[in-house]
């Protein structure tokens, strides 16, 4: 009976082992991905924006999120022109944050764009396709209720920066 014992004893240790390899294995695995929550970020800001409750941009580990951007100058006016305008100057914002954080346009991988209305997809899309490079990241593109200032088109980016 103390052989039955021992064995069954030995069995569970054995098992408990491989169980702690496993677990142990699983943590290492995910090092990289447990280290990214802990890497420090670094928010992008703006003058004139101090009093906002966001920031331009924000960068966690080797990427940046690109808070919405709407088609404004440097004063906080809407570019005057309708939607190509306010889309040059919108991703014009864009590349601003994303250069001040250390990136490149390239670096973009994916883009949300909100319009005002569906129907100015078309002109968007054609100043949108000049300044994006290739290849094009990621995109979704949704008609919304309505934008800040009234603007026709807001966009926002996420770039992660190349090894």
């Amino acid at each position: 009976m103390n052989t039955k014992k021992s064995s069954l004893s030995l069995a569970h240790i054995v098992l408990g082992l491989f169980v702690l390899a496993l677990l142990v294995f699983a943590l290492f695995n995910q090092a990289g991905t447990l280290t990214a929550f802990a890497e420090e970020r670094r928010a992008i800001k703006f003058p004139g924006t101090a009093g906002l409750p966001f920031s331009d941009g924000v960068i966690a580990g080797n990427t940046l999120y690109v808070a919405g951007q709407e088609g404004i100058d440097d004063q906080g006016k809407l570019t005057p022109g309708g939607i190509s305008a306010e889309t040059q100057a919108a991703l014009a914002n864009i590349e601003k944050v994303v250069k001040e954080a250390g990136f490149d346009l390239k670096d973009i991988v994916s883009v949300t764009v909100y319009l005002a209305d569906i129907h100015e997809f078309p002109d968007m899309n054609k100043v949108y396709k000049t300044v994006m490079p290739d290849p094009k990241p990621a995109r979704a593109t949704v008609q919304v209720a309505g934008l800040v200032n009234n603007a026709r088109v807001e966009i926002s980016a996420i770039a992660v920066k190349r090894k």
